[in-house]
């Protein structure tokens, strides 16, 4: 099952910049939360502190607190790569690892994380993750092929499989289907609509029908001004979001009437 985050004056920086301020957020269990908003408003660098890869990036850091069911992932004692096991992440270009085949690459996390497996085992676990992400049948006769030589959306699909191996509580995606063609997007979001019966999905998208189709609750981030840090401007569920939001810059954004 997914666990609920709750995100507590989160402030975020690059170095002396302060990039997103003072977020305070909710997020659901099993539920598929999308982060939408204007480019530079600080979308995928919230996302990015939800499993401490923010902080990979030389200077970045943040303060407030991100409890995972109630742990702050950034306790003095947290391990972040252990934090990386429980929120997997699937990023925007779908990146299976070019020299893997698609078995490997399902298995990827797995064996980073130095957990011996028997052959059997593995077997098992890269057709049940692959089932997962609705690719077992079209890869189960090649799965000693390159990754690479996936169609893009197999390929995405491909990296969503390697995320669920490893058996996080919470799968974060940015922009997951902008590299993707149509017929490639309604099937990864197909599968997050699947996938919500066993984690949390928490979704960067620019796309607003994605938002408005898959997601069950809406995030607007907003930013004041070019140069000034980015900020959580509305919450609310989907449907007040898109139908009905009590917020007068939300209306714009999402009516298309923004900027």
């Amino acid at each position: 099952m997914g666990q609920h985050i709750d995100v507590n004056h989160l402030n975020i920086y690059y170095g002396s910049f302060l990039a997103v301020e003072d977020v305070n957020l909710n997020i659901e269990a099993n539920k598929v939360t999308a982060f939408i908003g204007p480019s530079g408003c600080g979308k995928s660098t919230v996302l990015r502190t939800l499993d401490r890869m923010h902080e990979i990036t030389p200077g970045a850091y943040c303060t407030g607190e991100v409890l995972l069911e109630g742990q702050n992932l950034y306790a003095k004692d947290v391990d972040p790569v252990a934090v990386r096991r429980d929120v997997g992440m699937v990023f925007q270009r779908p990146n299976p690892f070019p020299t893997m085949s698609i078995r490997q690459n399902v298995l990827a996390g797995v064996t980073l994380n130095n957990r011996s497996i028997s052959k059997s085992d593995a077997d098992d676990l890269v057709e049940w993750a692959l089932r997962g992400a609705n690719l077992w049948n079209e890869v189960k006769d090649r799965l000693d092929n390159p990754g690479i030589g996936l169609s893009g959306g197999q390929q995405q699909r491909l990296c969503i499989a390697r995320a669920v191996a490893v058996h996080p509580q919470v799968l974060l995606m940015d922009e997951p289907c902008s590299a993707l063609d149509p017929i490639s997007t309604l099937a990864v979001e197909d599968l997050i609509n699947e996938l919500k019966q066993d984690y949390t999905i928490v979704i960067v998208t620019h796309n607003m029908q994605q938002a408005a189709r898959i997601a069950d609750y809406t995030a607007f981030f907003n930013l004041k001004a070019v140069g000034q840090p980015g900020h959580l401007e509305y919450f609310a569920d989907t449907t007040t979001m898109f139908n009905n939001p009590q917020n007068e810059e939300a209306e714009r954004y999402v009516s298309g009437h923004f900027g």
